[in-house]
């Protein structure tokens, strides 16, 4: 009953600190509000999660209790009083169960590390490579409607577009100005196929799909995203209705070999369409994401003749793109929303962000990952070393005769040390190879959100692995330096 007494008031206790451990950790996390995080209001303790956490605090102390309870009634406590209270405090069997802990411990650590350091490996990997813009946060956006009422007509369009990005390029600290009837990576998707004049086709045949997106001067400029052979487009161009469009450069090179191969070749978009001459060669968009291929991508006048059969086709709906250091200040959205309602007072603005949150966005997924595992492996971590820190603690206590008597007999303290320490390193190496081993299923759960390191990296593991078994040895050691300074007067005498 005591037992049961004393391991019920330990969980209890113990459940109390992880709850306000938890909190500070809540706060903290809503202090530094990590962009990357979504939906970071929504995390909070509420009355469920006390409830969970007091439930398995008290249910780990019972069961806990239990072991040593059952173990030590009836005839096994007999037999213990007949062997010795000393043998029976130092006993192997608690220091077994209490290195068993530890190995658990130290493998939940090793797989939550692993994890982690995978993802962190990931983020590396995507920090690397080029998105399709650049400089995210000196990009603002928004979407911006201009009803039929206002443009009966291309050239009214053409006119009114033209007009405003003027107004919003005159802006002080404003760069460039481009329009785009999507911004990469903002989830508005259209496939559609491509003819090449060059390309043999089969009756009936369908090429594969490709991204459509369709563009105005200055666009790609504004987005950072170079030229890699040709031109741009130019307001001539979108007035006069020119059959030109624009190629990405993965798509230039799987169908002409190279960018500056792509110049001057045609292509259109059905068997029955009108040829339109490629002017210009972009870099490559990763339009669903840093960790997804670059789609090929054919970019069209936002106002183009003749496309799908219609006379005219115009893009009402467009996004545009300001390229200026002070995007994502309301100082600047103010002068924004005033040059555009100085063309019309009545046309929407939608939406407006930084191309920065809309990357932010379409990491969330594998940012949340990472954060989660970073707080969860630390944890492990954390309490891996403090179990080791305890085994060998007890280990000495329990030890003192025997370390006295050495001492006594001449040996040297750093002996003493390597005892203790040595018997950690290998608690900690038997909990590394079972972490090690046990990280391999997680390594493939992940593999979804990873992005140019394997599920089974072997620089992770082994920074993990060195990193635990150095912990383990810090750990170790302060309690075994202790132990190694122990007077033998004062050890022989103990009990």
């Amino acid at each position: 009953g005591s037992l049961l007494l004393e391991s019920s008031a330990l969980g209890f206790a113990g459940g109390i600190a992880g709850i306000g451990i938890a909190y500070g950790a809540v706060q903290l996390l809503h202090a530094f509000a990590p962009p990357y995080l979504p939906r970071l209001d929504e995390i909070r303790i509420d009355l469920g999660s006390l409830l969970f956490a007091a439930v398995t605090s008290f249910a780990a102390g019972i069961f806990l209790g239990l072991i040593p309870a059952w173990k030590y009634v009836g005839p096994a406590l007999n037999q213990s009083l007949r062997s010795g209270g000393r043998s029976m405090s130092a006993g192997r069997e608690r220091q077994h169960a209490r290195g068993i802990l530890v190995v658990i411990q130290v493998a939940l650590a090793v797989v939550l590390l692993i994890g982690a350091g995978l993802m962190i490996r990931t983020m590396i990997a995507l920090a690397g490579v080029a998105p399709g813009f650049t400089h995210p946060d000196h990009i603002l956006t928004f979407r911006l409607s201009i009803p039929s009422t206002l443009a009966p007509n291309a050239a009214s369009l053409a006119r009114i577009d033209q007009n405003i990005t003027e107004k919003l390029a005159s802006i002080p600290g404003v760069e460039s100005v481009g329009i785009s009837s999507s911004i990469t990576m903002d989830g508005n998707m259209s496939y559609d196929p491509i003819y090449a004049e060059d390309k043999q086709y089969k009756e009936g045949e369908i090429p594969p799909m490709r991204r459509y997106k369709y563009v105005a001067p200055n666009f790609f400029r504004s987005m950072g995203n170079p030229l890699q052979a040709g031109r741009d487009l130019t307001w001539t161009d979108i007035q006069a209705l020119r059959p030109v469009v624009l190629v990405s450069e993965n798509l230039a090179i799987e169908f002409w070999g190279s960018p500056s191969a792509a110049i001057g070749k045609r292509v259109r978009e059905s068997s029955t369409g009108l040829w339109r001459e490629v002017v210009g060669v972009v870099g490559n968009e990763r339009d669903k994401g840093a960790d997804q291929p670059a789609p090929t991508i054919v970019y069209w006048p936002f106002i183009v003749k003749g496309m799908w059969g219609k006379e005219v086709m115009s893009r009402e709906t467009v996004s545009i793109a300001i390229r200026s250091s002070r995007a994502g200040t309301s100082a600047l959205m103010d002068e924004v929303r005033k040059s555009v309602w100085s063309v019309n007072p009545d046309l929407p603005i939608a939406n407006p962000r930084t191309v920065q949150a809309i990357y932010a966005s379409s990491m969330a997924r594998t940012s949340f990952t990472l954060t989660m595992l970073s707080i969860a492996s630390s944890l492990a971590l954390l309490l891996g070393i403090i179990g080791i820190y305890g085994v060998i603690s007890y280990s000495i206590a329990q030890r003192t005769r025997e370390i006295g008597i050495r001492i006594a007999l001449g040996s040297p303290g750093q002996k003493v040390r390597q005892l203790f320490v040595g018997h950690a390193l290998r608690l900690a190496a038997i909990g590394v190879s079972a972490g090690l081993v046990l990280a391999y299923p997680l390594g493939k759960v992940l593999s979804s959100l990873l992005f140019g390191v394997s599920p089974v990296d072997p620089v992770t593991y082994l920074i993990v692995a060195i990193a635990i078994l150095l912990a383990a040895g810090l750990a170790s050691y302060l309690p075994a330096r202790r132990a190694s300074n122990i007077s033998p007067l004062e050890a022989l005498s103990s009990e």
